[in-house]
């Protein structure tokens, strides 16, 4: 029972939150400059027009009535259409794969080069390379994620011309080959690598004073051995709780990195809704990719608890 309310309390709290966040969404898009009748029309179009342009979309309601008809819309799986007509959930479907590829990728690269770089940092603390982590780590984790982009493309793109700066893509949407992938997946997983690295070998410095750990040394065991029996499992809830808030970082600012490699997700959808004014769209970007990031989270609190009882 007190496993289910640790993992009910939790969600709930999220929901709550979600649906706070979709109302303030509603509200903000509102009090943006212009209309999504006149993004829609033009500005040559008559007040006539925009009247009844604005009655087809519902915008001569009250604010609260609107977001009362769209989440209970969503409720039923259905997120409306855009201004222009199409189909909000037909066009997510066609565009978020590519953004949980982008970010899926990006939370893998972060996972493996944070635990390997983090080990590696916490077992050999007077190496060379141990020295040079800590400067490097502070300054990954201060670089957002649209400047860590901007200096790959310098780099990478315009200076030596290794990789594509533009995702082009194929008929089915994606990137047309993987080298496409590879700066939006730098830019988006840098910056948590640096984070997450630290994140681990403070976990681990702190379980090494632990007595079953200085036993395990002084009867001279492997440091492969000591690291993967005796730390590891002690200080995974506090590696898990790292990934699952890099989960949000990974997710959010992948839009942001979407929009700068004019990849072919969701980014370029938030974007055009925006300069739309078109709240429906808007709204329903964030709540898919809230969903997602609450799922994801969802996962590392199981992992984060279970970790937490077998390492007792």
């Amino acid at each position: 029972m007190s496993a289910v309310k640790a993992f009910a309390l939790p969600a709930l709290r999220r929901v709550v939150l979600l649906v706070t966040l979709l109302a303030i969404v509603f509200v903000a898009v509102d009090l943006l400059p212009g209309s999504a009748a006149r993004s829609v029309l033009g500005r040559e179009a008559g007040a006539a027009e925009l009247a009844a342009k604005e009655h087809e979309l519902g915008l001569d309601r009250a604010l609260p009535v609107q977001f009362w008809h769209w989440i209970t819309g969503v409720l039923t799986g259905d997120f409306g259409r855009t201004a222009r007509g199409n189909s909000i959930g037909d066009m997510l479907a066609d565009k978020f794969p590519q953004t949980l590829l982008l970010g899926g990728i990006a939370l893998l690269l972060t996972v493996v080069c944070s635990l390997a770089l983090g080990c590696w940092w916490a077992m050999r603390p007077k190496a060379f390379g141990s020295r040079i982590l800590q400067p490097t780590t502070t300054i990954a984790v201060a670089v957002p994620e649209f400047v860590c982009g901007t200096v790959l493309i310098l780099v990478f793109s315009l200076a030596t011309g290794w990789l594509p700066a533009v995702t082009i893509t194929d008929r089915s949407g994606f990137p047309a080959g993987p080298e496409m992938l590879v700066l939006p997946v730098l830019a988006l997983a840098i910056p948590q690598i640096g984070w997450n690295t630290r994140v681990v070998r403070s976990a681990l410095l702190d379980v090494a004073a632990a007595p079953h750990v200085e036993s395990a040394v002084l009867d001279g065991l492997p440091r492969h051995t000591i690291l993967l029996r005796h730390m590891l499992p002690f200080a995974a809830p506090t590696i898990v709780a790292g990934y699952a808030t890099s989960v949000g970082m990974l997710f959010g600012g992948a839009l942001v990195v979407e929009t700068l490699f004019n990849y072919p997700g969701v980014g370029a959808v938030l974007a055009g809704s925006v300069a739309d004014r078109d709240t429906a769209t808007v709204a329903a970007v964030v709540a898919l990719t809230a969903i997602v990031i609450m799922v994801l989270l969802a996962c590392a609190d199981f992992v984060r608890t279970w970790s937490t009882r077998g390492s007792r």
